[in-house]
């Protein structure tokens, strides 16, 4: 049953062009390699709990003294007065409506402001500091610049990155580079790393979208690696970190406090996005795997199926910019980039709240479905 399954996962009709085997790519010339997956998962799966551990050290040890030189506190927020009512109510509410309000106010003998107020300190005793924030962007800036420039160092003298054509001559019998092999498995450990500690990292509202798109790219690494389309493979990862330095840089200026460096960095990362994910990826690298290959080697069944992957990726590139450029533009204009409040410290006084007891939760849920949350919202579009 084990090997009838394990044969439908890697049918070769499915994931390899005609009268292409995976015994033939089992023997590779004399002096060189082609890829073998399992030995690329021995090394990624080690090597993300190594990267877990340097993460850990690196916040600890470079990027908190970084946030304290730039006077980023931690800054332990208020906390509550010990209630197991309203605490069991927040775990599954936590912005409880008027008739909540006014139930509890008659069960525990309080006026329905000072439960409003439990409320408030109560979800500012869930919000992360800017200083974890703070530490989080550098870890990801620092691995972001540090492999795009060894992706562009290796990159620089590969045929492949100026005649894209060559990503398809002799495939997929095309001979494995240390290059190419420590660029694969550097990305697949990150982005396993990134899968464990997002359950510890800063929790966003969009946590289910990025839990798929880090399921998704590490499907999208693996099945390239598998079938050998690592030429293409490199070009799509290179050009995706490279407009990520920018995003983050400009979170990391974001939560120091330097706005005009911030709202800077963000145009540049606009400016970046749109030549790299708008320009480049579409009509250098998508149009080299849907027409150059299909006139080198010809589709076949994961052809289609890679090809129908890079267009959804495509669609998603134009709405994240159509978000990206409205912030832009407001950074160009009206002088600040807009901020998300997923992640704000809620600071209204109590006379801000009103009798209605879900004004401010309806508010700030308002606010939140007009802000993309490109800067204080950790989003990650790769």
């Amino acid at each position: 049953m084990t090997s009838f399954i394990s044969a439908w996962i890697w049918s070769e009709r499915f994931w390899l062009p005609e009268n292409v085997s995976w015994a033939d790519l089992e023997r590779p010339p004399a002096g060189a390699e082609y890829p073998r997956l399992q030995h690329m998962l021995c090394h990624a799966f080690p090597l993300a709990v190594g990267v877990l551990l340097f993460r850990l050290l690196f916040e600890r040890l470079v990027a908190r003294p970084c946030a304290r030189i730039l006077q980023i506190q931690a800054g332990a927020p208020r906390r509550v007065q010990p209630n197991a009512v309203l605490e069991r109510l927040y775990q599954s509410n936590t912005c409880p409506d008027t008739r909540q309000l006014e139930g509890l106010s008659k069960q525990l003998d309080w006026e329905e402001r000072k439960i409003q107020r439990w409320f408030r300190i109560r979800r500012n005793q869930d919000r992360p500091t800017t200083q974890k924030k703070f530490c989080e962007s550098m870890w990801r800036f620092t691995f972001y610049l540090v492999i795009f420039i060894y992706a562009i160092c290796h990159l620089w003298v590969s045929p492949w990155m100026w005649d894209t054509r060559q990503c398809w001559h002799n495939y997929p019998f095309q001979p494995l580079s240390p290059g190419q092999y420590n660029y694969y498995v550097a990305e697949l450990a990150f982005y396993w790393s990134l899968m464990v500690s997002q359950f510890t990292d800063v929790k966003r509202k969009d946590f289910m979208i990025m839990l798929v798109h880090h399921l998704a790219t590490i499907f999208l690494i693996t099945i390239s690696y598998g079938n050998n389309m690592l030429r293409a493979g490199t070009l799509v990862m290179c050009v995706h970190d490279a407009s990520d330095i920018f995003l983050e840089a400009a979170k990391l200026a974001n939560y120091a406090k330097y706005q005009r460096l911030c709202d800077s960095l963000f145009v540049v990362f606009s400016i970046s996005f749109f030549l790299t994910r708008l320009v480049i990826f579409p009509f250098w690298i998508v149009y080299s795997v849907l027409f150059e290959s299909w006139q080198i080697i010809g589709p076949y069944q994961a052809w289609w199926l890679i090809n129908g992957l890079l267009l959804v990726l495509q669609t998603l590139h134009i709405i994240w910019f159509y978000l990206i450029a409205r912030i832009a533009v407001k950074a160009i204009f009206k002088g600040k980039v807009s901020k998300d409040d997923r992640s704000d410290i809620e600071s209204s006084t109590d006379e801000d709240i009103s009798a209605n007891g879900s004004k401010n939760c309806q508010t700030s849920k308002l606010r939140d479905s007009n802000h993309t949350g490109v800067l204080n919202g950790e989003t990650h579009d790769h």
